[in-house]
């Protein structure tokens, strides 16, 4: 026989299953230590675990536009509310329709509850509309042939783009004399659009504004004493103010300036609108030390901005104005000093909250639909709780079963499974916890019962492995060539089931929604821990535990007796020895 050559290992053989061992330790320390660090050491529950808020929504439609209520649009708001309640890492939300104009937001009790609450019927309609005039909150609108008492408040400073701050951060105060001030207005709500004719595609509607007409000075007039009978300070006439005015239409709207001061606002028609919008979010400006909303515009929202900006850089305060409207409320009203198109930011009394609510909102987009809020309620946790008292009995009793079936039937062997699922379930519990902070994860019922599915997947790899070991005790072999030689073939089987289960839970997240999720997403977690374990963990252990004589001899409890398994005579050890009292023979071992 050709001597076998040096340092050439066994088919699957592992030389060091210390190295091993020493990976998986180390992840597990991290990982713990991590969770204690991070202060989260029990997993996010779940609504129906936790408790949490309920909110039932209703759709109301603008007068004259009662059809908007219908399937399309209750879809696009039920996937609106549902990506901005999960961009504030509320996971485990469930959004859904009821009848034709209801929608139910359920939330998880949790650190973003309340900013959930208040942003799932926010509207966030924003339009950019031209200033006309300002004035303080009840101060009457202006007309040719009165004078005002006193001038407009201070307006909010803003910059209209992120690299222009310096440029176009100025605070406007109305100078204008009355009498200018008055004929300006008129002139503004008669004439078209500020956007040239000729090339304007923000506003088409007001680039063909007929010629003024009895009516139309009628229209305007109407719209002059609703400015003028306007209180800011009073809440109802806010929130009235913007309620069923068209884009395309002039409006009036309340809003604050950088003193917290409320002011009421003259807008000509909307020349850019929160779909020109690409992205928007909320940051801190180092330089002014203050928070602001950022915003980038589509391409075709920035020829509009470039183009309305362009015709506002020229004309005088306040009509250089551009107010930027958000669900009918004036959020800001920056002066434009020069042509801006890319890019713009909204500035004023923002808080950290607020600025990255709002920046959360138009990123995600306007619900097509208003939504009045028809109830708000606490749902406790107490029948989850039994549910989940239940299902930790439930998953007690059947992983007892699995244990009393492998001491029975695998003896010494068991001790290795045992280990195994121990080490399985701490790294499944501190993901969990792990997970909750970094996106959201809540556990829930469902979830729970993937976890208790899990147990029997990481079960039967631990079975395959050891079957294979008997097999090769049975074809002869001693214990530590039959670990090496059975590892190959029980890895390929291993990894082929944890495939299909792992793509079954990938299909179930894709395609289901809401408390689905969860038992899709728990499955393939374990999963994938399963791999990990049984690499990392099972097999090493297994090998260094072949080298003891309680295992390597096949001792009657070890679970690998050879008599017990019905081991082919001779054993390995006895051809060794016949092998040698024959003289050397051309013979090969199976």
């Amino acid at each position: 026989m050709a001597a076998p050559k040096k340092g050439r290992r066994p088919a699957g053989g592992q030389s060091r299953p210390g190295r091993a061992l020493a990976l998986i330790l180390i992840a597990m320390v991290a990982l713990t230590g991590g969770m204690f660090w991070s202060g989260h050491t029990t997993p996010r529950l779940g609504i129906d675990l936790a408790g949490g808020t309920s909110i039932t929504l209703k759709a109301k439609a603008e007068p004259g536009q009662e059809s908007a209520v219908n399937e399309t649009n209750m879809n696009t708001a039920v996937g609106i509310i549902e990506r901005r309640v999960n961009g504030l890492g509320v996971s485990e939300a469930e959004v859904q329709t009821q009848g034709r104009e209801n929608i139910i937001v359920n939330i998880p009790k949790g650190t973003n509850e309340k900013q959930a609450r208040e942003q799932v019927g926010t509207t966030a309609q924003l339009y950019f509309r031209p200033v006309l005039a300002v004035a303080a909150a009840e101060q009457p609108a202006p007309n040719p042939s009165a004078t005002p008492s006193s001038s407009a408040s201070p307006k909010p400073k803003a910059s209209g783009a992120t690299a222009d701050k310096g440029k176009g951060d100025t605070t406007a105060t109305p100078s204008a004399s009355a009498s200018t001030q008055g004929r300006a207005v008129s002139e503004a709500l008669k004439a078209p659009s500020p956007t040239p004719t000729a090339s304007s595609s923000a506003s088409p509607k007001a680039s063909t504004t007929p010629k003024p007409t009895q009516s139309g000075d009628a229209a305007t007039n109407a719209l002059q004493q609703k400015f003028a009978a306007l209180n800011c300070l009073d809440p109802k006439q806010r929130a009235a103010a913007g309620q069923g005015v068209k884009p395309a239409d002039p409006a009036v709207a309340c809003g604050k300036n950088s003193l917290g001061q409320w002011e009421k606002y003259l807008l000509g028609p909307a020349e850019v609108d929160g779909k020109d919008v690409d992205d928007a979010k909320g940051v801190f400006d180092q330089q002014r030390g203050m928070w602001i909303v950022t915003m980038d515009f589509t391409g075709e929202g920035s020829k509009k901005f470039q183009k309305i900006t362009g015709k506002l850089s020229q004309q005088t305060e306040p009509q250089n104005q551009f107010a930027i409207v958000l669900d009918g409320e004036v959020v800001s009203a920056p002066s434009v000093r020069q042509t801006l198109s890319a890019s713009a930011e909204i500035s004023g009394s923002f808080n950290q909250q607020s600025a990255q609510d709002l920046g959360n909102i138009l990123s995600y987009g306007a619900l097509p639909l208003s939504f009045d809020t028809q109830s708000v309620d606490t749902v406790t946790a107490a029948l989850g709780g039994e549910q989940l008292h239940a299902g930790l009995i439930a998953g007690a009793i059947g992983l007892a079963l699995v244990i009393l079936y492998l001491v029975i039937y695998y003896r010494g062997l068991s001790f290795i499974a045992i280990l195994s699922l121990g080490v399985s379930a701490l790294l499944t519990y501190v993901i969990m916890a792990l997970l909750g902070p970094a996106i959201g994860f809540a556990l829930n019922l469902p979830a729970v019962c993937g976890a208790i599915v899990a147990i029997g997947i990481t079960a039967d790899s631990f079975i395959v492995y050891f079957e294979r070991i008997r097999d090769e005790i049975r074809e002869g072999r001693t214990l530590r060539p039959a670990v090496e030689r059975a590892w190959p073939r029980a890895r390929r089987t291993i990894l082929v089931s944890d495939f299909v289960s792992f793509l079954a839970a990938a299909v179930l997240f894709i395609v289901t929604v809401g408390k689905v999720q969860g038992f899709a997403f728990t499955l393939g977690l374990t999963t994938l821990l399963d791999i990990v374990v049984v690499f990392l963990f099972t097999k090493p252990v297994m090998s260094l535990l072949a080298r003891t004589k309680f295992f390597g001899n096949g001792h009657k409890w070890s679970g690998l007796d050879p008599k017990r398994l019905g081991a082919k005579p001779p054993l390995r050890r006895s051809r060794r020895q016949s092998v040698s009292a024959a003289g050397p023979v051309d013979t090969k071992e199976a």
